[in-house]
């Protein structure tokens, strides 16, 4: 009689268990895990009150800091643009020294026509001096204040810069088209050039010194009726211009 209440509840409890097990898996199905998540919950409650919070003051550090590492980040990426600035205006041959200036005005609806830079007369830049980055020619001096320049930049629809194909000496003019190409027209109508040719500023240009890089080409179109034209690819970051050198035209003819 023991043995057989024995086991009887030894099925029970087993029994019980399985009831259990499919009674919570019921529940869990029923509920999509929301019964499971409620109890997380109360029971993470007490754990989330103990996990740390900074003080407003720790905040306050913490946004200063970010802002000093994006100064430093900002101070970094200046220095890096005058590095290569510098080193483009040591291996200039031009005789003349070049005046730095950095670029602190350009207007969203002018973006590939004109910037501001903050030197001016004061500082010795006028009227129709030449300004170049490394990469090349980035445009010409229009108007002058004491203390700022506007240029207008090569990829202005109507900036014209007399140009040469450097490994045949072709000629044309190349004409800005608000974007970090420009357009070459050639005065041949069969002109000896091919797509990789390298563009420099021409010895006939009246208002730009002659050998200055400005670009490569890009495309061909050489069925024009008028004139052959290309596609050129301007060196210079016309796009993210900041840092610059302004030449005087005549000192750097000499």
């Amino acid at each position: 009689m023991v043995t057989v209440r024995r086991w009887w509840n030894s099925k029970l409890l087993q029994l019980g268990l399985v009831s259990l097990v499919v009674s919570s898996a019921w529940m869990l199905r029923q509920t999509q895990g929301y019964l499971l998540l409620e109890m997380y919950q109360i029971i993470g409650s007490p754990l989330e009150i103990l996990r740390y919070h900074p003080s407003s003051e720790e905040r306050l550090n913490q946004v200063r800091l970010l802002e000093l590492e994006t100064r430093i980040a900002d101070l970094e990426s200046q220095n890096e643009q005058l590095k290569n600035l510098l080193g483009y205006i040591e291996r200039s041959p031009f005789k003349s020294r070049p005046i730095p200036a950095r670029v602190v005005g350009r207007s969203a609806d002018h973006w590939w026509q004109q910037v501001i830079l903050n030197r001016g007369s004061n500082a010795g830049i006028r009227e129709g001096f030449i300004v170049k980055t490394y990469g090349g020619l980035v445009g010409l001096v229009e108007t002058v204040t004491p203390n700022t320049s506007r240029v207008l930049l090569i990829s202005d629809l109507k900036s014209q810069v007399g140009v040469k194909i450097n490994r045949t000496s072709s000629q044309g003019i190349l004409r800005g088209d608000s974007s970090a190409e420009a357009v070459l027209e050639f005065y041949e109508k069969v002109p000896n050039v091919q797509v990789g040719d390298l563009v420099s500023t021409s010895p006939y240009s009246h208002k730009f010194p002659p050998g200055v890089p400005v670009g490569r080409v890009k495309s061909l179109d050489l069925q024009q009726s008028v004139a052959s034209v290309a596609k050129v690819e301007l060196f210079p970051p016309i796009a993210s211009l900041d840092w610059v050198a302004v030449y005087p035209f005549v000192q750097l003819n000499d």
